[in-house]
């Protein structure tokens, strides 16, 4: 054998990428795929979202499908989400947990439609780096009546956000989405542009998002994604890389995958037990039910600087009366406030805002104050707009 090192494995590549090659997008490695960071620009990427509207290539996210008479229970077991009273076409937003509590993964579940006297249907939207480690565990515990698929390369996933987002898209493809609650999907009953039926019919359309915005994601089948993609652009709706979804995020305070836990922080620490259904028993309950009676030692707070130049980013050491207390989980400029902004655990009598920090970045201790989450307004849509 030679001392060679192996080769890195070829990075993925979504039904959008001849998409993003042709408006010549500035690729990134991403959890295994060739993404775009940004096409234009990141700042002006945010601003058409929180303006008027963007659009996102999603489809590196897990898509699977889980059908089965048992699929609720084996999902109900292995999240926090109690599938087994999970209507038809809700969305719901919960966690895959270890033994101990600590997150593994978030994710997003809607139960499909299905015909009367056919087993239920589950769509599963986990991270791209967790896809492959989560579905192997579903498959290992599954029962025989449950069919379990991923459906990434045949579906293409496109998440269209902006305050100008519904109303775009309702002139675009003469879609009704103003009766859409937040948190709902529907089936796509006729295709957008052409192309072939995909593994979800002609697609689906849901409404969650992960900018804070009014929001749309659609499914679709590869074949029509390209299309679909330059139909979206030419509405004058601005396609957006991974640098805005993440600035956006940060300033609603939303967590991110592999940076702001890691197997290493509970639901409760990270301030998200609005998302735990304690009623139904899954794996990593009982060590949430032991401390959200005790307290976490730690919170998630946020965290923001108004000293000109200073950006903390992942892992930016965090200090309270001289002492190194925590670094930072996330970080960044915020684009719509002009200064820099962050996420970090703290110890929990240090969490309440207007608390005094100090960040050490590039040698210099700049001052810095815990924030109220989310550092952005408004607050998140809810209901029917």
């Amino acid at each position: 054998m030679s001392g060679e090192p192996s080769p890195a494995p070829a990075l993925l590549r979504t039904p959008l990428y001849p998409f993003h090659l042709g408006r010549k997008a500035h690729f990134v490695p991403f959890a295994g795929w060739e993404m775009p960071l940004y096409f234009g620009g990141i700042l002006e990427e945010h601003r058409a979202v929180r303006e008027s509207a963007g659009w996102f290539d999603v489809s590196h996210m897990g898509i699977l499908s889980l059908e089965g008479e048992h699929a609720p229970e084996l999902l109900a077991r292995r999240t926090t989400i109690d599938a087994t009273r999970l209507p038809e076409l809700q969305c719901k937003y919960g966690f895959w947990l270890a033994a101990d509590g600590k997150i593994l993964d978030d994710l997003l579940l809607t139960r499909l439609p299905s015909p009367p006297a056919s087993p239920p249907k589950f769509l599963l939207v986990p991270n791209a780096a967790r896809t492959v480690r989560i579905l192997e565990i579903l498959k290992q515990h599954r029962k025989p009546d449950t069919h379990i698929a991923r459906l990434n390369g045949g579906t293409a996933f496109v998440a269209v956000q902006g305050p100008r987002s519904r109303d775009l898209l309702e002139e675009t493809f003469g879609l009704t989405l103003g009766g859409m609650r937040f948190y709902t999907a529907r089936p796509l009953g006729r295709p957008l542009v052409p192309g072939a039926e995909g593994p979800l019919g002609w697609g689906l359309v849901s409404r969650t998002g992960y900018t804070g915005e009014l929001g749309y994601e659609l499914l679709l089948p590869a074949e029509a994604a390209v299309a679909f993609a330059e139909r979206l652009t030419g509405a004058g709706i601005l396609p957006c890389g991974l640098g805005a979804r993440d600035t956006l995020r940060l300033e609603k305070g939303y967590l991110l995958s592999g940076l702001d836990f890691d197997a290493d922080r509970t639901p409760v620490e990270a301030g998200q037990e609005r998302f735990l259904d304690m009623v139904h028993p899954f794996v990593g309950r009982e060590a949430l039910r032991l401390e959200l009676s005790s307290g976490p030692a730690h919170r998630l707070i946020g965290f923001q600087t108004e000293t000109e130049g200073a950006i903390p980013r992942h892992g930016t050491p965090i200090l309270s009366a001289d002492a190194l207390v925590t670094h930072a989980t996330s970080g960044g400029l915020s684009p719509s406030l002009g200064h820099g902004i962050g996420l970090a655990y703290l110890p929990s009598a240090l969490t309440s805002p207007g608390t005094p920090l100090e960040l050490e970045l590039r040698g210099r201790r700049v001052p810095a104050v815990v924030s109220a989450l989310p550092f952005y307004p408004p607050p998140r849509p809810s209901g029917v707009a």
